[in-house]
């Protein structure tokens, strides 16, 4: 909650709280795990179209950490708007300039990392699931085909596999398999 009201707070342009920070706190209240457990980061996107500078950005970042300084170092802040700028030349191929912050779910390592939220006015939650809530509530990790990203994927499934036993991985096929 946090989190959530932080950047409602900070009233950054269609920004939401995504994957991990989301699925994998069902994850431990589902497995009655601490509302904590194997989370890496928190994600938090925004997209900003009329500022796709690094410095504009890197003070979308500062002022987030600084509205939620005991989670700073486990915040990943990031300017969806941006990201084709950058994307090709850490991961070795291409992304798609995007129009608003829901279209990065859909190429997310896996369909379950597809989920955003965030704080609407009144208190109640916004949840985006391009692929729906099933795979989350299932506690299934299910490959998305938006890029080939297999070693994504089998790392980012491992990595939960000893955070969460229960969990289902689903392997990796490619879409002719």
């Amino acid at each position: 909650m946090a989190i959530l009201t932080t950047i409602k707070s900070l009233e950054l342009p269609d920004a939401w709280l995504v994957s991990g920070g989301v699925y994998q706190t069902v994850w431990n209240a589902l497995t009655e795990r601490p509302a904590g457990h194997g989370i890496k980061d928190y994600d938090i996107i925004y997209f900003d179209g009329a500022d796709l500078s690094y410095d504009g950005e890197d003070a979308v970042i500062n002022a987030v950490g600084t509205g939620l300084p005991l989670l700073a170092d486990r915040l990943e802040t990031k300017n969806q708007a941006r990201v084709h700028l950058w994307y090709e030349k850490r991961f070795g191929r291409p992304y798609p300039p995007l129009s608003c912050s829901m279209e990065s779910l859909t190429y997310s390592a896996s369909r379950t990392h597809a989920v955003a939220v965030r704080l609407r006015d009144d208190g109640r939650f916004d949840i985006h699931a391009p692929f729906g809530l099933s795979n989350i509530f299932g506690m299934r990790l299910v490959l998305n085909h938006a890029f080939d990203n297999r070693q994504t994927y089998q790392e980012k499934g491992a990595r939960m596999k000893e955070q969460w036993p229960e969990l289902e991985l689903v392997p990796w096929q490619t879409q002719a398999d």
